[in-house]
């Protein structure tokens, strides 16, 4: 991640999520829907969603999972399509995703058919909520939403959907570290770094970058 990127606000960036038809692209997996929220200066100000014709068919299980079915993407543009729309909206732009390593993978995977490459960094809303959030049930989605009485349509498993609530709650989660650390500035980098930092080193990580150390 390139040191411009890392010095960005945390809370002007690109919060998206993917639908697809498995767990790994190295497996021939591909993605059937992708929703994205821009926020900017702490704000919702645009959102991009798109199904997309994979090519293959679509297995019940995910039908089920997420409601979207072969029918449904059918009519859809193909994926090269709306990747290539989807590398335009993301320009310059650092990126979100709750268990961000699975989004990534589909991310870097679509890109690498359309000759793309993504610079920027992506950060994870789940392990940053890990640390952030220590007394939730659990870290899924769905647990946060309710946690936080984050903003939500009840639905779930739909890309747009999933970013929505991710960004509410990667702003909620900024909303605590202000409160509770007395941050006035929170870079892209300093989420980046606290979501590989260990539990046991927050205190010696807060104290490095000289934040009031949280109560445990």
């Amino acid at each position: 991640m390139s040191n411009d990127f890392h010095a960005l606000p945390a809370d002007s960036l690109i919060v998206f999520d993917f639908e697809t038809t498995g767990l790994s692209p190295d497996m021939g997996d591909r993605s059937i829907e992708i929703g994205a929220v821009l926020i900017e200066n702490g704000r919702i100000t645009d959102r991009f969603q798109q199904l997309m014709n994979p090519g293959v068919r679509i297995p019940l299980f995910i039908e089920n999972l997420t409601g979207i079915t072969n029918g449904m993407v059918k009519a859809a543009r193909n994926n090269n399509a709306v990747m290539g729309d989807f590398y335009d909206f993301i320009a310059g732009r650092n990126l979100v995703a709750h268990n961000a390593s699975f989004d990534e993978r589909f991310l870097r995977a679509e890109f690498k058919r359309i000759k793309k490459s993504y610079s920027g960094g992506i950060a994870c809303s789940l392990l940053a909520a890990r640390r952030i959030f220590q007394n939730a049930p659990n870290h899924q989605l769905v647990t946060l939403a309710h946690y936080k009485n984050l903003p939500n349509d009840g639905v779930y498993h739909r890309a747009l959907a999933d970013a929505e609530v991710t960004a509410h709650l990667w702003l909620s989660l900024l909303a605590e570290l202000r409160a509770q650390h007395e941050i006035d500035e929170l870079s892209f980098g300093f989420m980046h770094t606290l979501t590989k930092t260990p539990k046991h080193q927050l205190r010696q990580f807060y104290a490095k970058h000289k934040v009031k150390a949280p109560v445990m």
